[in-house]
């Protein structure tokens, strides 16, 4: 198990407050210790959490040419057809993953190709699961093609609590199935477009993991 580089500045914070907290109320509640315990107590859950929300762990990854696996680790909450907008311009089936905040937030490739588009939108931060979440909030696109020809389109998507998108990704780069393209903070979604005609792996309600459970396969 290891810390995710994305968290170092905000374990630097919170280190700082509890260091700050702590000794202010320590010399305030000199003669009371149940109520510096009580402030111990908050820092240690503190500390935990963050720890666990950054907490990036080695995972084998289930690598397979005709498997599309899952980008995020979380809970499957659309699976339907859409008309794709932005870069394909036809229908194609939307599958999301929703992460809570106490999900793993690395996400992966996947599938093995190459970033033929990126692109960062700015925009609103509604709750994940809204409707309007995958084409107003603030977003990045990513399409891979697989050396099959056929394309797929990852959406990393802002929610109420997450305020940073990070991708690592650019145009033109070959990508693993399974390597680590980006980072979401405090939870939100990644929505997954595959060809019509592909094969649905996965169901609403499931809970899957970021390189190790198949969301669809190529036909």
């Amino acid at each position: 198990m290891k810390f995710h580089r994305e968290g170092l500045p905000t374990l630097l914070i919170t280190l700082m407050l509890i260091f700050m907290v702590n000794g202010v109320f320590g010399f305030i509640f000199a003669d009371m210790p149940w109520m510096q315990n009580f402030f111990l107590a908050l820092s240690a859950f503190s500390l935990i959490t963050v720890l666990q929300f950054f907490r990036h762990p080695n995972r084998k990854i289930a690598r397979n040419i005709n498997h599309i696996l899952s980008p995020a680790d979380g809970k499957v909450v659309v699976i339907e057809e859409v008309e794709e907008t932005e870069y394909f311009k036809d229908k194609r089936i939307q599958i999301s993953v929703f992460m809570s905040p106490i999900n793993v937030h690395v996400n992966r490739a996947p599938i093995n190709g190459i970033v033929k588009f990126v692109k960062y939108h700015a925009g609103l931060y509604l709750v994940a699961w809204h409707p309007k979440s995958s084409t107003e909030n603030e977003r990045t696109s990513i399409v891979m093609e697989h050396k099959n020809g056929k394309s797929i389109l990852m959406r990393q998507i802002a929610g109420a609590l997450a305020r940073r998108i990070v991708y690592y990704c650019k145009e033109g780069e070959e990508l693993q199935q399974g390597e680590e393209f980006g980072f979401i903070k405090f939870g939100s979604r990644v929505d997954v477009f595959v060809p019509i005609g592909t094969k649905i792996d996965v169901q609403l309600n499931q809970v899957v993991k970021g390189g190790s459970t198949c969301l669809a396969s190529f036909a």
